[in-house]
């Protein structure tokens, strides 16, 4: 439901207030590519473990670059490639292009014409930021399709993350974030009917239940998540993907 009339400069202040006090956590240190074996690939490893890797390339903002952990190796991406390698029992090698304040944008232009080779997958991370400039549904529209489209040329599996869950920051205000919840779900909608019409698969993690209380869901800067959150974060990525479309992604042995 919207915002009424008069909770609208409620929000505004509550706004200029997060500007000046909450302080984001920095880019963690650390390389932003790997690989990642699975798990069951130990001793005497399981014949998967000579095959060629698959390939996860991400796109995106703060999430994808790990704010909020001490490490890249604990950030989503990483997460996101151990998960895919349990599941499909291959070797996942990970890399991320991404910035703090990334928009879909930023992504479009910049980080996609980064991305080198084929990758197995290719995954759009960003969102979030493009409600906190309050670019407009129009914005968010072309440059979301134009990234589809971008990246559809780069691979041939393509997944767009909705935006993360700013909604719920305990470093924000009530009135504010059942502002920013209102403008999250109609980007939502807006993403699900365009990754349908440009048939790619798109993943909600708008309202993902972690089962973690607010204190284990949040990084101590109170806006990004934890170590644990994007483990589990990344657990529901993988899970909304599906296991058809991971095994897709596994080169004959």
């Amino acid at each position: 439901m919207a915002l009424q009339w008069w909770q609208r400069p409620i929000a505004l202040t509550e706004a200029l207030v997060a500007q000046h006090t909450v302080k984001l956590a920095p880019e963690p240190e650390g390389p932003r590519e790997g690989l990642v074996k699975p798990r069951a690939a130990q001793g005497d490893a399981a014949d998967s473990v000579g095959a060629d890797p698959i390939t996860l390339v991400v796109v995106g903002d703060s999430l994808t670059v790990g704010c909020g952990v001490e490490r890249q190796s604990d950030g989503l991406v990483p997460d996101m490639a151990r998960s895919i390698a349990h599941v499909t029992g291959r070797p996942v090698h990970w890399r991320s292009h991404g910035r703090l304040g990334g928009t879909m944008r930023r992504a479009r232009f910049r980080f996609l014409p980064q991305v080198e080779g084929h990758p197995d997958l290719l995954v759009l991370c960003a969102g979030s930021n493009d409600l906190m400039a309050r670019r407009t549904a129009k914005e968010w529209r072309e440059d979301l399709t134009a990234a589809i489209d971008e990246a559809k040329a780069l691979s041939d599996h393509v997944v767009v993350i909705s935006s993360g869950q700013v909604y719920r920051s305990p470093a924000l205000g009530s009135t504010l974030k059942k502002a920013i919840l209102d403008m999250t779900d109609a980007q939502t909608a807006i993403s699900r009917a365009i990754c349908a019409d440009r048939g790619v698969l798109f993943v909600d993690m708008t309202h993902h239940d972690t089962g973690l209380t607010d204190a284990e869901f949040w990084a101590s800067d109170n806006f990004h998540p934890s170590k644990r959150c994007y483990q589990l974060l990344a657990d529901g990525v993988v899970d909304q993907m599906g296991e058809a479309t991971l095994r897709s992604l596994c080169r004959p042995l």
